[in-house]
């Protein structure tokens, strides 16, 4: 019974206690102070609003609402922060002493706001109120220091399903956050500062952690030692190094791994064009050390940087010399897979299948888009083992690209094509509309694979040396094949032609010399050209192979993808190269299914002609038996008969005046 006794009484005095705890609460003054030392430590006015209760538990301290705390006189969106309620706890070991230090603030469904004005200043660059001149030992007035910021600690401070608005004056940008739960903590005001923020940014989660080394320093937005971590959805940006705020300034190590970078960048209020896949349409993972300038220039150095599968190491900046982005860079890249980017305008040549309708001659018609071009200037140094581009592709690659108000220009210094080398210069201009051109050379390229890969023709099996000046303008494939113009000339070594058997032809004068299997082997062609409008013009074609020689002239017509060429071999000749059997070929048709004919009027050689001369002698010496003409001697049969109609001719007129 003793014990229960003591129990109950226990029990009241702790109840006694408590109660007056909160009577010794001195709530008003507290929350006068912390309107006070707030002002005195910001120069911005807070008001505390509504009634003010003591709390006991889970710390001593009090609670209040609503609570405002007024923006920049140059702002002009409301308070910069306020909420319903605000919980301040305090430490009860100073309380009984007499002095009351702030250890808690916890803020309920805050409504944040900051802004940044064209100038670059921040709503959140406090300005103390400048101290009053005091006076020395000696009675000498000591002139005010100036606006000097009052130290300050909180152990703890909590922000529990709050907003923040970010508007930026100068770039019309505006970010919203909500469902904000956050914690900082201040253990010391010139020591670390460390912060943990979840919220939703436009309905993706966003987490940013981290510590400043030097909390006072960092409020007045001096660089100091920081450690950030940012992560929005799958994305996440993480720094380690100097960071600053006023003006933002940064030097450190960056890691960053960004999925989906377009629907990224729409999520902070930016808009940038849909990422070809290669070019980081699905990720971009990026590592170095960088630097970031005040005037908002970005160096990387040491940078390793991924788009979507395509790995390169990159040293380079970002400027802003006219406003708009430039790339300055060196980039040692792996193999690069950049296929889709030919899918993504239409497909590849002759036949290849796009996402854009296809014309009668197998171009696309869809639009090139050609945004991708205007997004950035440029001056990049690209090395590379491979490139694929699709309709191409190309290994070694070394090559200057400039980029300047959307004309682009390739420098090809080194490229390894085809088991050859390809060198010149390319140019894409989208200034106003879309316009081409190539200056290009080629060493000992194999042709089958290229033409393969260019225009689905499989026919020619040979090393080339070519040199080209093209010009095309159009906004799609089918417009930029219909309106080629140029010039150019080849040679071509050893090879076959596949699918035609000129020997054979000629021997038969057969042309089942046709298709699967049919070849004819050379030592060489040459040739030059000259294109207009889309067509190529030939006349001087020459085929030299083991058994014929052959001449070519006519025209391929690359935006309707036919063929109308004759060629005419000379099979059997001589060793000197006369006489021999001649018969011209006719190309013609679509050039992935061309037809073949033998031009059997024009067949000329020596035997060829004695086998006609004699073929006609005998036809008409088979006349003449058959009308019982016998030739004179010397008289041929022709003659005879020609002689026997006049004769016959000559009796019938005589009978009519008789």
């Amino acid at each position: 019974m003793r014990w229960i006794v003591r129990a109950i009484a226990l029990i009241l005095l702790l109840a006694l206690t408590a109660g007056g705890a909160l009577l010794l609460i001195p709530s008003k003054k507290i929350a006068q102070i912390a309107e006070t030392q707030f002002e005195a430590a910001t120069g911005r006015k807070m008001t505390l609003t509504g009634a003010v209760h003591a709390t006991l538990w889970p710390q001593l301290g009090v609670r209040m609402g609503p609570v405002e705390i007024a923006n920049a006189s140059w702002a002009k969106d409301g308070p910069m922060l306020s909420a319903k309620e605000v919980e301040i706890g305090v430490e009860p070991a100073v309380l009984f002493g007499g002095e009351i230090r702030v250890s808690k603030v916890k803020l309920l469904a805050p409504q944040i706001l900051l802004e940044r004005r064209k100038d670059g200043t921040g709503n959140w660059e406090f300005t103390p109120p400048a101290k009053p001149a005091s006076t020395d030992p000696a009675g000498k007035k000591v002139p005010s220091a100036g606006s000097v910021r009052q130290a300050f600690s909180l152990d703890q401070g909590i922000i529990s399903d709050g907003s923040l608005t970010w508007i930026d004056q100068a770039t019309g940008q505006r970010i919203a956050l909500s469902k904000i739960d956050a914690t900082l903590e201040i253990p010391s005001y010139t020591g670390p500062a460390n912060f943990n923020l979840k919220a939703e940014l436009n309905g993706q989660p966003m987490t940013l952690t981290g510590t400043l080394a030097q909390f006072a320093a960092g409020l007045t937005g001096k660089a100091v030692p920081a450690d950030v971590t940012v992560g929005v959805g799958a994305s996440n940006v993480a720094f380690k190094g100097n960071l600053g705020t006023s003006p933002l300034a940064a030097q450190g190590k960056l890691v960053a791994t960004l999925k989906n970078p377009a629907a990224l960048a729409a999520l902070v209020g930016q808009s940038i064009s849909d990422l070809p896949q290669g070019l980081g349409h699905d990720s971009i993972t990026a590592k170095g050390d960088v630097t970031l300038s005040p005037n908002g220039a970005l160096d990387l150095t040491g940078g390793q940087i991924t788009l979507d599968s395509n790995a390169m190491r990159v040293a380079g900046a970002l400027t802003f010399p006219k406003g708009k982005p430039k790339i300055t860079a060196q980039i040692d890249a792996d193999a690069l897979n950049l296929s889709a980017l030919a899918a993504s305008n239409g497909g590849g040549g002759g036949g290849g299948t796009g996402s854009g309708t296809k014309a009668a001659s197998g171009w696309s018609t869809a639009p090139i888009d050609l945004s991708a071009l205007h997004m950035a200037d440029a001056q990049i140094t690209l090395n590379a083992p491979s490139i694929d581009l699709g309709v191409s592709k190309l290994g070694q690659t070394r090559a200057q690209i400039t980029l300047e108000n959307g004309r682009a220009v390739a420098d090809l210094r080194q490229v390894s094509a085809y088991g050859g080398d390809i060198s010149g210069q390319v140019v894409a201009n989208a200034r106003g509309g879309l316009s081409v051109a190539a200056n290009l050379v080629a060493k000992g390229v194999s042709l089958e694979p290229l033409l393969s890969d260019l225009a689905d023709y499989k026919r020619l099996d040979s090393e080339a040396d070519v040199t080209v000046k093209l010009l095309a303008s159009g906004n799609s494939e089918a417009a930029l094949a219909r309106s080629l113009s140029g010039s150019g000339n080849f040679t071509l070594g050893k090879g076959a032609l596949q699918g035609l058997d000129l020997v054979g032809m000629l021997r038969t004068l057969n042309l089942n010399y046709v298709g699967e299997g049919a070849k004819t082997i050379f030592d060489q062609i040459s040739a030059s050209f000259t294109i207009d409008k889309g067509v190529l013009s030939n006349d001087d074609l020459a085929l030299k192979a083991p058994l014929l020689s052959a001449a070519g002239k006519g025209q391929v017509n690359v935006g309707a993808q036919t063929l109308n060429y004759t060629l005419t071999p000379t099979a059997l000749s001589k060793a000197d190269g006369s006489g021999g059997v001649q018969v011209p070929l006719t190309i013609t048709g679509p050039w992935a299914k061309p037809k073949f004919g033998l031009d059997m009027n024009a067949i000329t050689g020596d035997k060829v002609d004695a086998a006609k001369k004699d073929l006609e002698n005998r036809a008409k010496s088979e006349v003449a038996k058959k009308l019982g003409i016998t030739p004179q001697d010397g008289q041929s049969a022709q003659d005879a008969v020609r002689q026997k109609l006049e004769d016959e001719a000559k009796k019938g007129l005589l009978k009519l005046f008789k």
